[in-house]
């Protein structure tokens, strides 16, 4: 009896250890969310947290950036007290993604990138119109939602003044954009800038003032956003136009890699591990890209086959890209009917794919026209709780010139369904998650499912054609040639144009989309790895486990998406413990 009192009373302490820490724990993650919130308030109203709508932090300065890096290294050191051992499987999981989220982002607060502020592709400057155009994620219906944005919006004059401090002190320090994307750079700020504050984007929720504000209201807030856009944002706009033509132009850079700049090699290498979560070198990762466009070659070469068409496979790219019959759209609206179309299409094969739907409501919009000539097709999340549905964009310039072959099907798997709209979605919708889990991001997690997501389209219904099956393999073949031209454009001198050709001899792409696109990654070293490097993992993966007894796909499918991003070690844990 003594001896079972005893037992009970050792297992009773080390419950209550192991529950302990393990709220400790919980209560470090929650904290460090609220942090987190804090200190990115425009993440924060993306992820329907709207305490901090009224909130742009300047996170150009240097007391910024030693703040981000304190607020990383004191969760390091208090993370370090947990006892890893004592906790569950699912907290398990929340501690690895948690090391390894802090471990990065201390990486990266060292590195070079805070001289380069924004470019042609990424950047607040970018983004300011989006928020600000009443179409967006920052709500805009209510009074205090269009105070709320004021407020944030005057912050943009001394975000824009302390980039320009950022850009001068790259000058200074041989850390400098490519002339070439310096050139888009003042395009687009112009294309903000040379408008009537009528005319501008910002007046956009002014249009869209509810009828149930009042009359005293409605013409107050009129004024006060006729006043901020003609006398700050615009200015403000103008002002980096100016700089960037003037100042910084000449200075930027002929080169177009990376590794050209001080400490950019390094840089790079840093950049790919972010962006791949492995520790694979920039060389693996040449020579895995290699391997994939000789593969995908050969099996394009067969649908060309199969399409009956005679000629080399250069020739069949080219009269993909240039028959009259593939370009039979007049309107943007045309463009959007034919990817409900595919919508619709997939809709009764989902079911046998899939245990798991999100709730988050869906919907396809053309992109902004004063960001469409470079922006790329892209998914942007709903909030967590429904009210703002996940957007698929298309960048359509000119609709007349929108191909049908150029994989249109297979971009709506990745982009929309069951790609980045399927992930994040459920990924936010799970309330089990601790909240940084809800809203973390890892490219070769999200972009390598939604590559992925482009192989189910036969089984989705999609591909029937040897057109649309090329589309396909077109858009395959785009990533394994990424790994090549990335890591050629950064660390082996290989010029734009080269990489441009390269693009152009391996795809049915046009000219204009392959500058684009190689721009892009010149503009954002390493991310371009992602999702190749993301989905042979998962293939990887599928192979491996679809050998054990009673397999499901679905059931595999259910499991990635339900635990939501993590670096690829984490997943891989994951997928073999949970897969019987």
């Amino acid at each position: 009896m003594k001896t079972l009192i005893l037992t009970l009373l050792l297992v009773g302490c080390s419950f209550t250890k192991k529950g302990v820490n393990q709220q400790d724990f919980r209560e470090l993650m929650a904290n460090y969310w609220q942090d987190h919130l804090r200190l990115h308030p425009i993440d924060a109203t993306s992820y329907g947290v709207n305490d901090y709508n009224h909130i742009l932090i300047n996170d150009q300065t240097e007391e910024y950036r030693e703040k981000i890096n304190k607020h990383l290294e004191d969760y390091s050191q208090q993370l370090k007290k947990i006892d890893y051992a004592l906790l569950n499987m699912k907290d398990k999981i929340s501690y690895d993604i948690f090391s390894y989220e802090l471990e990065t982002g201390l990486e990266q607060i060292k590195s070079i990138g805070w001289m380069m502020p924004f470019q042609q592709f990424w950047g607040l400057p970018l983004s300011l119109p989006q928020l600000g155009s009443g179409d967006h994620f920052q709500p805009f219906k209510t009074v205090k939602d269009y105070e709320n944005w004021i407020q944030r919006a005057k912050g943009f004059v001394p975000w824009s003044d302390s980039a320009i401090e950022n850009f001068k002190a790259g000058m200074k320090n041989g850390v400098v954009l490519p002339k070439v994307l310096v050139k888009k750079m003042i395009k687009q700020m112009d294309n903000v800038a040379n408008h009537k504050a009528q005319e501008s984007i910002f007046f956009g929720p002014v249009k869209k003032i509810p009828n149930t504000f009042s009359k005293a209201d409605k013409q107050r807030l009129t004024r006060a956003y006729l006043n901020l856009i003609s006398q700050e944002l615009l200015p403000a706009y103008k002002k980096l136009s100016v700089f960037l033509k003037d100042t910084y132009l000449p200075k930027a850079r002929n080169s177009h890699g990376i590794s050209s700049v001080k400490g950019g090699s390094e840089y790079y290498s840093k950049m790919a591990k972010y962006w791949t979560t492995t520790n694979k070198t920039p060389e693996e990762i040449y020579q895995m890209g290699l391997s994939e466009v000789k593969r995908i070659e050969k099996v394009m070469k067969g649908v060309k086959n199969q399409a009956g068409f005679k000629g080399s496979l250069k020739d069949f790219f080219h009269y993909l890209k240039n028959d009259k019959k593939f370009f039979p759209f007049k309107t943007s609206k045309e463009v959007i009917a034919r990817f409900e179309v595919i919508h619709n299409r997939i809709k009764p094969h989902l079911d046998k794919m899939f245990n798991h739907f999100p709730k988050t409501p869906f919907r396809i919009k053309q992109t902004e026209k004063f960001r469409e000539e470079s922006a790329s097709a892209e998914y942007s999340p709903g909030s967590p709780d429904g009210s703002r549905p996940g957007t698929f964009y298309i960048p359509i310039p000119d609709p007349k010139k929108f191909n049908v072959t150029s994989g249109m099907q297979s971009l709506f798997l990745h982009e929309a369904i069951p790609g980045h709209h399927f992930q994040i979605s459920i990924q936010q919708e799970n309330k089990s998650l601790p909240d940084f889990r809800k809203f973390s991001w890892y490219g070769a997690y999200g972009e390598g499912w939604a590559l992925y997501t482009e192989s189910l389209g036969k089984e989705l219904g999609l591909y029937k054609l040897p057109y649309h099956h090329m589309g396909a393999l077109a858009d395959e073949m785009h990533r394994a040639v990424r790994l090549v031209v990335d890591v050629g454009i950064h660390l082996k001198e290989m010029t734009r144009e080269e990489a441009i050709d390269y693009m152009l001899s391996k795809q049915p792409i046009s000219y204009e989309g392959a500058v684009a696109e190689i721009e892009r990654y010149m503009a954002i070293p390493g991310q371009a790895l992602s999702y190749k490097v993301g989905s042979l993992k998962i293939w990887e993966l599928r192979r491996e486990l679809s050998k054990r007894e009673g397999f499901s796909l679905a059931k595999f499918h259910e499991v990635y998406l339900r635990e939501g991003c993590m670096p690829l070690g984490v997943i891989e844990k994951v997928l073999r413990d949970e897969i019987h």
